[in-house]
């Protein structure tokens, strides 16, 4: 994609997602995060802040560490054998990572959706909503309310309010992966991780999954992880770049309002990747 029609996106952003006020408070902090699989280190002190009720992107090419980040946030990362990390994630000023946490509790606060929607397809659509619910123990009333309002966020209850026990397995991909995230704001989490939740999608189903991401951000925290440069310009109001060079492990070349990484970039590599010269 050339310069010209990404600065052209940049300046079409809506004033509301072209970077926010500095002085928002920050939701969740990863200090100096570095990631290993056994003896291998595949991320190396990372240190990003997330606003509170704002949209970062993280982008960079495959490998580079990306998907592992975004699974640290909320103790995904500790499931997978022979995995171990460094530093702190701090949520609401503690560290996620300290012996006194629950991670299941960590998990409700900062959901999370992957890039395959994964609904539980002989269940129906409003069973689908309430699983997390049921799974987690957490009791809320109005459950009738809950499935409207969670389906209404996530962009999909004019489109199923009239088969809710229809099995969700009869679903479109885009429409399953708003199931998804209907089914993940049912627990009323304060952040939203999103590993490329797009990338099996139509541009239909991705306009719409978009569309979701920027209402969830007035409020709750979303964190996406993408390949799609204009995807990133769209939604986001910061990114941050990940790189790994050959046999090194991944960090953050550069990170700030998405406008910035896009139009006026500090890194010669940053403005490279933004404008598709390598990765």
């Amino acid at each position: 994609m050339s310069t010209a029609e990404f600065d052209q996106s940049v300046e079409t952003l809506e004033p509301s997602m072209s970077g926010r006020s500095p002085a928002l408070p920050i939701q969740l902090t990863a200090r100096d995060i570095s990631v290993w699989f056994g003896k291998r280190k595949v991320l190396e002190g990372v240190n990003i802040d997330f606003p509170k009720n704002t949209v970062t992107a993280l982008i960079g090419p495959s490998g580079c560490g990306k998907s592992t980040f975004i699974r640290t946030l909320n103790r995904l990362h500790e499931l997978i054998p022979g995995a171990a990390l460094a530093g702190e994630v701090l949520y609401e000023g503690k560290d996620i990572y300290s012996p006194d946490i629950d991670p299941t509790h960590i998990r409700l606060n900062i959901g999370m959706v992957f890039q395959k929607p994964n609904p539980f397809p002989s269940m129906s659509i409003r069973g689908n909503v309430l699983s997390g619910l049921k799974l987690s123990g957490m009791k809320r009333s109005n459950h009738d309310d809950i499935v409207e309002e969670t389906l209404t966020a996530a962009g999909l209850w004019n489109e199923v309010k009239d088969r809710l026990g229809a099995h969700a397995g009869e679903l479109s991909g885009g429409q399953a992966q708003r199931l998804v995230i209907a089914r993940a704001l049912a627990v009323q989490p304060h952040v939203l991780l999103m590993d490329e939740p797009c990338s099996a999608l139509d541009p239909a189903s991705t306009l719409k999954i978009e569309e979701t991401i920027r209402e969830l951000s007035k409020d709750i925290t979303v964190i996406i992880v993408t390949h799609n440069m204009q995807q990133a310009v769209r939604v986001s109001d910061y990114t941050a770049f990940f790189l790994a060079a050959e046999n090194e492990p991944g960090h953050v070349v550069e990170q700030g309002p998405t406008t910035d990484i896009f139009s006026n970039p500090r890194d010669q590599r940053t403005l490279d990747y933004v404008n598709g010269r390598f990765g």
